[in-house]
């Protein structure tokens, strides 16, 4: 009876392994199967801002665009809040198979993280990075009638008109910790002149004060602010990137004014959940790389004076890691008070 269970030991011992291996095998198959064939249904592409905004109305074009290209619909939600925190969450909470993307920006990724008390995700931990779709310079704008009045034709003359006027010179934004207030600390804090912050709520109400000479100044998206310069409704000083931009080559940037380091420009991309599978997220990328290269969508970009960034998904996650890095010592430079 002894040896009869030593051979039968051998046999349950090798079905046992066999019933195993059907559990270990069988889902790396299924998980294979499923990252070829993605997607197989529609992807969530989540806007975490208002209607009608830049970012907005080119997360619908693009949706169009890589919804023929997948042969999925593509559905834009808007989920607006808390400086774009609360659709960002959405989807850093999702499940992290690729059919969750967001319309990330650098607010809700490089700003709030230090702006706000507390977020409830982690901008670099939760997400993978997708794509960059646009990098828009801001403008430094001021109000026509100042700008006639004192002579204002320079950054310098700007620069110059502050130092003899400390604390005279009000300049608006569309939040504390928004873009333009981040840009006008800099400012500040590189020219060592005074000016006194409005924080507005929301850059639209800023154009307004600005162009009713509630404000001398604002440094304002290039998108939004493009008609307003070409209509003459405002004097354009200078542009805040490193390069000129190519919609207004005839503007300098703050560096060329001799301000510098000085380097704050608005962009947004694709993300997806973190943990999401590689080579799902190299389709998404190849996907909305597609759907950037077509001549429409190079049109409205052009429009918006982006400056074209080919960058892959590794250049993409150094890009997001920088921004972060740098937006933490400008947040602290501006004093703006965490919400």
């Amino acid at each position: 009876m002894f040896n009869s269970m030593m051979r039968v030991r051998p046999f349950f011992a090798a079905l046992l392994v066999l019933w195993l291996g059907m559990f270990v095998t069988e889902p790396r198959a299924q998980g294979a199967a499923s990252v070829a064939s993605f997607p197989t249904k529609p992807l969530r592409f989540v806007v975490p801002y208002p209607p009608g905004g830049p970012l907005d109305v080119m997360a619908r074009v693009l949706a169009e665009k890589v919804k023929a290209s997948v042969g999925q619909p593509v559905v834009v939600e808007n989920k607006p809040g808390a400086g774009g925190n609360i659709g960002a969450d959405l989807i850093a909470k999702a499940q992290p198979d690729g059919y969750a993307l967001v319309m990330g920006a650098v607010a809700t990724h490089a700003i709030n993280p230090w702006l706000f008390a507390s977020i409830p995700y982690d901008s670099v931990k939760d997400f993978a990075p997708v794509v960059l779709v646009a990098s828009v310079p801001n403008v430094l704008l001021v109000n026509l009638d100042f700008a006639q009045k004192n002579n204002i034709q320079t950054v310098q003359d700007l620069v110059a008109y502050a130092r003899k006027n400390p604390g005279q010179l009000n300049y608006g934004s569309g939040g504390s910790g928004s873009a333009g207030h981040l840009a006008g600390a800099l400012l500040s804090a590189r020219a060592k002149v005074e000016m006194v912050h409005i924080p507005y709520q929301g850059a639209a109400p800023a154009q307004l004060a600005l162009l009713s000479g509630q404000s001398a100044l604002m440094f304002d998206n290039l998108a939004a602010a493009a008609n307003l310069i070409r209509e003459k409704k405002v004097k354009a000083l200078a542009v805040t990137t490193k390069a000129r931009s190519g919609l207004l080559p005839e503007l300098p940037t703050m560096q060329d004014a001799g301000i510098e380091p000085f380097d704050i420009g608005t962009w947004f991309g694709v993300f997806t959940t973190a943990g999401t599978p590689a080579a799902i997220v190299e389709k998404l990328h190849t996907a909305y790389m597609a759907a950037l290269a077509e001549p429409e969508v190079k049109e409205r970009l052009k429009a918006m004076g982006s400056e074209a960034a080919a960058l892959s998904v590794a250049q993409f996650s150094a890009f997001v890691a920088t921004e972060r890095a740098k937006y933490q010592e400008l947040v602290k430079l501006s004093g703006a008070i965490n919400q």
